[in-house]
């Protein structure tokens, strides 16, 4: 009996230890640099967040990630951005679902 607790608890570690690491992983997806910042064609990145499997907007994260590494996004960024992700979601639905969800 002794084994089957010791191997156990084992495997609990292996669990708690993937599921930190799968959670790392997932949060680190959305980082970015403050080059990025600085050089961000923030219509394209809409684009391809409303584009990439429907993604809701995430203009506000990324703004606030620039913030956080010393670099202030444009005054224009959330309209082109915005712009960027109204032509992806298109497209993404179009795709996805075969209709035009958002008109012309």
């Amino acid at each position: 009996m002794a084994t089957m607790s010791s191997s156990s608890g084992s495997l609990n570690r292996w669990i708690k230890a993937a599921l930190v690491v799968a959670a790392a992983g997932l949060s680190g997806c959305i980082v970015v640099t403050p080059e990025e910042c600085r050089t961000a064609n923030w219509y394209d990145m809409g684009e391809h967040d409303g584009n990439w499997y429907g993604v809701r907007p995430r203009i506000d994260l990324l703004a606030y990630q620039c913030e956080a590494q010393g670099v202030k996004a444009p005054e224009s960024a959330e309209k082109d951005y915005m712009v960027g992700w109204v032509d992806g979601y298109r497209e993404w639905t179009k795709r996805v679902h075969a209709s035009d969800c958002c008109g012309p």
